[in-house]
């Protein structure tokens, strides 16, 4: 959706005021109103004023384009986007001229509202286009009954609705959650939290052996959601400061090489296990309160590396991926058993494909990435500025490939100025993500988008989760 607030029209501030003897003695406006469907669409104004007419009280929906102004008349075209609320909207525009005013009146229709899918025979058969041969049970050996109840909770609704989902804005915290509520009056169902900063010492700034952000969360019904952007040093001699220079998560910054994690001794070993161990403790501490939660580390970790043409750009994203797929899922598996070996087990574990970046012309599946059906519980996916379209194409065939999986929405949001699809119209494509989670700052999509996901009768928010 294109937004511009416009005040006014612009133009030459020295228009000369016509003559009283030529000039018109009122401002007249045609049409006086206009009505639109749903859809975006264009409204021609024919303004007659004694001079250079200003248009006020436009909305962000409407886009003013300034038209040829000829003595005392002027067109201009206003460009309404398209209405993506289920609610009719209007606006009165307000033109004044030499202390002469009048009024025009632009009403567009709401957005039709998706069916909802037909209700499954059973839970362990979902609706729609997903497959119905999902796995009823996790990884984890010996689950928590928390944890097998969300898994089921999730399992429950595949298919059927997709669960609302935000990304914490880096730290521990629940701020962007807040502002969804601010602006639509619900809560989204899931909220996830970074351990981006877990190397920062608790006496610094950030303190993730505080869990109240994450109990209150999980006590007002809120499903927990926690990923790991894991950083590391620049170098072995680094000291990572605690305003977050001296560390990175990215292969061309850092000499960090995680095939030498596996090598008794080695600086990376030493200090994979010390982050390790500190994540583990506040896991265990949520553990303690009861709470399970989603886990996705080590995200998009194929990058770029499965171009079918190779260069220096393609490559992985992530210090976790750089040395290919079997150091990669080496990774994987080590933090799994370590996990385990801790008594952790009120996890579910997601891993994110990067499937062909949305073009299997010049990309290759990731599927020598894959951990294993052993190791993972749902297929995730991120998909920024991408259309319904192609939310379909990635759906359907992840889908495909890892069939006794859940495949969900892992991250998306605007890519650049380019909008993603809004979550109705991702449904109504057959995208039936098993949640949603866009990210914050500039990919956090705008609040219309939020107001038509949130009011879709397909998207569970926080005051409907029961598990």
């Amino acid at each position: 959706m294109s937004v511009l607030a416009v005040l006014s029209c612009g133009g030459d501030p020295d228009d000369p005021v016509i003559p009283e003897d030529t000039a018109p003695t009122s401002v007249t406006v045609t049409p006086a109103s206009s009505s639109l469907t749903s859809a975006s669409g264009e409204v021609s104004l024919a303004v007659t004023a004694p001079q250079r007419p200003v248009l006020g009280g436009i909305p962000a929906w409407i886009t003013v384009q300034d038209g040829t102004y000829n003595k005392y008349s002027i067109t201009f075209t206003l460009k309404v986007a398209e209405n993506t609320t289920y609610e009719p909207r209007s606006v009165t525009i307000t033109v004044t001229s030499g202390g002469l005013s009048s009024s025009v009146t632009i009403s567009q229709a709401a957005a039709e509202k998706p069916q909802e899918p037909s209700e499954p025979q059973t839970p362990e058969e979902p609706s729609g286009n997903v497959e119905v041969n999902i796995s009823k049970n996790l990884v984890t050996k010996s689950p928590m009954d928390k944890a097998v109840a969300l898994y089921g909770y999730l399992l429950e609704q595949y298919g059927k609705k997709t669960i609302s989902s935000i990304m914490a804005d880096v730290n521990w915290n629940h701020r962007e959650a807040d502002k969804v509520l601010s602006s639509t009056g619900k809560y989204p169902a899931m909220n996830c939290y970074d351990f981006i900063h877990i190397y920062v010492p608790a006496n610094n700034w950030i303190n993730y052996s505080d869990l109240k952000p994450v109990t209150e969360w999980a006590e007002a019904g809120g499903i927990v959601s926690l990923m790991w952007h894991f950083n590391v040093p620049v170098n072995k001699d680094t000291t990572p400061a605690a305003d977050g220079s001296g560390v990175t998560c990215s292969p061309d910054k850092t000499t960090f090489r995680a095939k030498n994690v596996f090598t008794a001794g080695s600086w990376e070993n030493k200090w994979f296990y010390e982050q390790m161990d500190k994540v583990v403790e506040v896991i265990l501490g949520l553990q303690k309160q009861g709470i399970a939660a989603i886990w996705r580390p080590f995200h998009e970790a194929a990058g770029n590396a499965t171009h079918k043409s190779q260069a220096s750009w393609t490559t992985s994203w992530f210090w976790w991926g750089y040395d290919g797929a079997d150091v990669y899922k080496k990774l994987w598996t080590t933090m799994f058993d370590y996990f385990a070996s801790k008594g952790i087990n009120n996890l579910v574990w997601v891993w994110t494909t990067q499937n062909y970046n949305g073009n299997s012309s010049e990309y290759n599946q990731d599927k020598d990435w894959y951990p294993g059906d052993g190791y993972v519980d749902i297929v995730a996916r991120d998909l920024y500025g991408s259309a319904a379209s192609v939310n379909k194409k990635e759906f359907e065939e992840i889908q495909k490939t890892y069939p006794t999986k859940m495949v969900t929405l892992g991250e998306c949001g605007k890519d650049g100025t380019t909008a993603f699809a809004t979550i109705p119209s991702v449904w109504s494509a057959g995208a039936k993500w098993s949640w949603f989670m866009p990210w914050y700052g500039s990919n956090m999509p705008d609040a219309d988008w939020w107001k038509a996901a949130m009011s879709s009768p397909s998207v569970i928010d926080r005051s409907e989760v029961k598990y």
